[in-house]
């Protein structure tokens, strides 16, 4: 199915910009009965493009952004870039783990006698001071670097998913607030139309009062309607703004006041329904199911480690000694070795055990929160379909038919003008609602995506 634009999107759904033609054109066509010729209501009625552009031209332009234009910002927003840091820290901890103990050098000057002094000549090669070269090195046993290498790169690669599990969230948070600035937008397009609609009906209700043959209640109605329509579009240019502050945030935008342009809204029904088995393997593919399980391999790795420390590290060395008068070249060997007399690591060993279990329940733990949030994921865009699809094939058209046989009515004097704005009020207010329930559904449907898909909306793999 094709995608519906905004304009189809008024076209096929009745827009708040014709409903505004409609209530003036209605209200201003049953003033026939008052006198008033029909070419002079069909004149006064408002153009639902005109009245848009002239919306548009009322307030400051801002910054034109597509939906793909603010996903590919919100990728490298500030909290991603924190992610990124944390990444280079973890393969920064890969390549502290992946190195031997260094080796120590030592020299020392001993047997030096106070009594009858160290004798005459060069300090270095007379005097009886024995002197020493050496250096040390720590052998490591039981396979202690390997292990402590994979459990730092378990980390750098939870990292690496952790970040990827940051973009979608942020992805998702910027096609929200990018559908509801939108949603916010056209909102205020079609209230304001209505208000100049009314305002029209509510100046042609006046002259009809000055010229006697219109109820100056009947008029002050219609100025009544008139000045909440007004306050609507006050709410609507407040509510555009606070949407443009949203997505502003966090896509990281600091220029001008943001608009959302040349965007479509998704089509109704053009998903394909997702099984349990897919909804299975898509959690398991997950970037936060990923990290975790990362981590829960670091865990196992560190617990190994711990495990290691019961097989001792040596530590061997070796130095030259130069002592005049005994021998210029002696030769010392060394090695310690810890002794684990009453203790064998079980401290370090406790606590790695307890911190592979609590990796391996928040392995389980997010996985099944993975799973139900890809059902309720499913579950809420399947429900906003049905939502936005009732409005725009039930609702939205009973609604437009209600309007047509109120206005029908009034001409023929059959109910009352009060009865009348009833039926124009239930229109906008469906219109309004059909609204919501099409941008619930576009915010619902891309959150789905984001999660099982995302290359269809941003090129990501």
């Amino acid at each position: 199915m094709r995608p519906i634009t905004l304009p189809a999107l008024r076209r096929a759904a009745g827009t708040q910009a014709s409903a505004a033609a409609r209530v003036a054109a209605g209200l201003l066509a049953c003033s026939a009965l008052g006198g008033l010729p029909a070419a002079h209501a069909q004149a006064t009625a408002p153009n639902p493009s005109a009245a848009t552009a002239s919306s548009a031209a009322g307030s400051p332009r801002g910054t034109g952004w597509t939906l793909a234009q603010a996903l590919a910002a919100a990728r490298d927003n500030s909290e991603v870039t924190q992610a990124r840091q944390e990444l280079a820290g973890a393969r920064a901890d890969v390549l502290s783990a992946d190195h031997a103990p260094l080796p120590s050098l030592t020299t020392k000057a001993s047997s030096i006698d106070l009594q009858h002094g160290p004798g005459p000549g060069n300090v270095f090669t007379r005097k009886r001071i024995d002197k020493s070269l050496g250096i040390d090195w720590t052998w490591e046993r039981g396979g202690k670097r390997a292990l402590r290498t994979q459990a730092a790169e378990r980390t750098a690669d939870a990292a690496h998913a952790d970040v990827e599990d940051t973009q979608i969230q942020q992805l998702q948070a910027a096609l929200g607030a990018y559908y509801d600035l939108l949603a916010a937008q056209d909102r205020l397009s079609e209230v304001s139309a209505i208000e100049r609609g009314l305002s029209d009906v509510a100046r042609m209700a006046d002259r009809r009062v000055q010229a006697g043959d219109l109820s100056a209640q009947d008029a002050a109605r219609t100025r009544i309607e008139a000045d909440r329509a007004r306050a609507d579009t006050r709410s609507a240019e407040q509510a555009r703004d606070d949407a443009a502050l949203a997505l502003a945030q966090v896509t990281g935008s600091r220029g001008p006041r943001l608009e959302a342009v040349d965007t479509p809204w998704p089509a109704l029904g053009s998903d394909v329904p997702a099984t349990d088995a897919d909804l299975a393997s898509w959690a398991e593919t997950r970037a936060d199911v990923r990290a975790a399980l990362a981590r829960a391999q670091a865990a196992q790795a560190a617990l190994e480690g711990a495990d290691a420390l019961r097989k001792s590290d040596w530590t061997v060395g070796a130095s030259i000694d130069h002592f005049p008068g005994t021998s210029t070249r002696q030769v010392e060997l060394r090695v310690q070795i810890p002794l684990q007399w009453g203790y064998q690591y079980q401290g370090e060993i406790g606590r790695a055990q307890a911190d592979y279990a609590k990796a391996q329940d928040a392995l389980d733990n997010t996985r099944r929160l993975a799973l139900l949030d890809l059902l309720h994921l499913r579950q809420a865009q399947e429900s906003a379909s049905r939502r936005a699809a009732d409005y725009d094939q039930g609702v939205l058209p009973r609604a437009r038919q209600v309007a047509d046989n109120a206005e029908l009515a009034y001409r023929k004097g059959a109910i009352a003008l009060t009865d009348l704005l009833d039926a124009q009020r239930t229109l906008r207010a469906t219109l309004l609602d059909a609204l919501s329930a099409r941008a619930d559904y576009a915010k619902a449907r891309g959150a789905w995506l984001l999660r099982t898909r995302p290359q269809l909306l941003t090129g990501m793999p």
